[in-house]
């Protein structure tokens, strides 16, 4: 294990005749001279090697429930315990988070936490998972995977919620010792990805494929809906379509409503009605569990059984209320599995937000 506010080579690396270093994290391929920094902020070239430049530093540390992830089908009601560092490889003109995923400053980062100290805190407040969010976490790839080792050792399940833009050989090594994970599928036009995120689609695509058909690990996807931008009827239908012929039936999808935010000010907000559309029509296409987000939806925001049509689990915001599930995760009505990872009942966390310094 690493410690605290060090500087770490990486793996994902090589060198091109001209004296440059290309980081192969992801597909950007930064091509970087001495001293300078890929788009993401954090991996930057220093005595002709890339490194990571943020390991074991963030912003900040905070107790949330496992809702507000999203993740709906995996221990609902448990705490997790939430962290990022700063910087992203995606340039969203819309980011809710733009703080800390297009800050420079990482003088910033004021709190240090090596692994163990994660999983120690993790422990001692009762957390069911750690997550890795608010930036997204593939560009800290050797932070997670320590932070994940030491919390595996003590029980602590992992949770990545990312934009799933990553190459395929760094791809595997981070998803490994991943347990679950909401993967922002932020459009389904490849013009929206590079007008709007700087990126490409089918590089996302293929991480969604890559953790349906070749991991364990439980995933669940969120669209933040755009008026005029992501949210034509059209799009929806293309996009639900190709989630349950790719992914199944039973990946959760959340449709969360926009919010005017940073260098997007001059859309409105989502109206309930297109949450309420997104939901119907994944349900058309076969999708058994559709989700509004952002907005006060009890109906749209619980679980109802495929089978029997019975509430499961109802939520209303991020606390849980009537509980419809067995002890094996299942439907009290007609026995029918809810597919996810559940204890033997609801945690008690609520909804309340809790910050800490490990």
């Amino acid at each position: 294990m690493m410690t605290a506010q060090s500087w770490i080579e990486t793996d994902y690396q090589h060198l091109l005749d001209d004296g440059r270093v290309v980081c192969d994290l992801c597909p950007r391929q930064c091509a970087l001279k001495e001293g300078q920094e890929g788009l993401c902020y954090v991996r930057a070239c220093r005595d002709g090697r890339i490194v990571l430049t943020t390991y074991g530093r963030s912003h900040g540390f905070c107790i949330d429930p496992i809702e507000k992830k999203p993740l709906n089908h995996f221990y609902p009601g448990s705490a997790v315990l939430s962290f990022g560092t700063a910087g992203c490889n995606l340039s969203c003109r819309f980011c809710q988070n733009w703080d800390m995923s297009r800050s420079r400053e990482m003088d910033s980062l004021a709190v240090s936490a090596t692994p163990e100290a994660i999983a120690d805190a993790a422990r001692r407040h009762g957390c069911r998972s750690v997550a890795y969010t608010y930036n997204d976490p593939v560009i800290f790839l050797e932070y997670v995977e320590d932070t994940a080792l030491a919390c595996a050792e003590k029980g602590i399940k992992s949770v990545a919620v990312t934009a799933g833009y990553i190459a395929e050989k760094p791809r595997e090594r981070f998803f490994r010792h991943i347990d679950a994970a909401n993967v922002d599928l932020k459009a389904f036009t490849e013009r929206f990805y590079r007008k709007l995120c700087g990126g490409h689609l089918e590089p996302v695509l293929e991480t969604l494929r890559y953790l349906a058909r070749e991991t364990s690990v439980w995933l669940e996807l969120t669209t933040l809906l755009i008026p005029g931008e992501n949210d034509s009827e059209r799009e929806l239908h293309e996009m639900c379509a190709w989630v349950v012929e790719n992914l199944g039936h039973d990946v959760p999808m959340h449709f969360t409503a926009f919010h005017p935010d940073w260098k997007l000010l001059d859309r409105p907000p989502t109206p309930m009605g297109t949450l309420t559309k997104a939901r119907k029509i994944a349900g058309e296409h076969g999708a058994r569990f559709a989700y509004t987000g952002n907005v006060h939806d009890a109906g749209g925001g619980s679980t109802w059984c495929p089978g029997c049509g019975a509430l499961l689990i109802e939520r209303d915001w991020y606390q849980l209320g009537q509980w419809g599930l067995n002890e094996h995760g299942e439907c009290r009505q007609c026995g029918r599995a809810l597919p996810g990872r559940f204890d033997k009942g609801p945690g008690d966390w609520g909804a309340k937000r809790l910050p800490i310094r490990p």
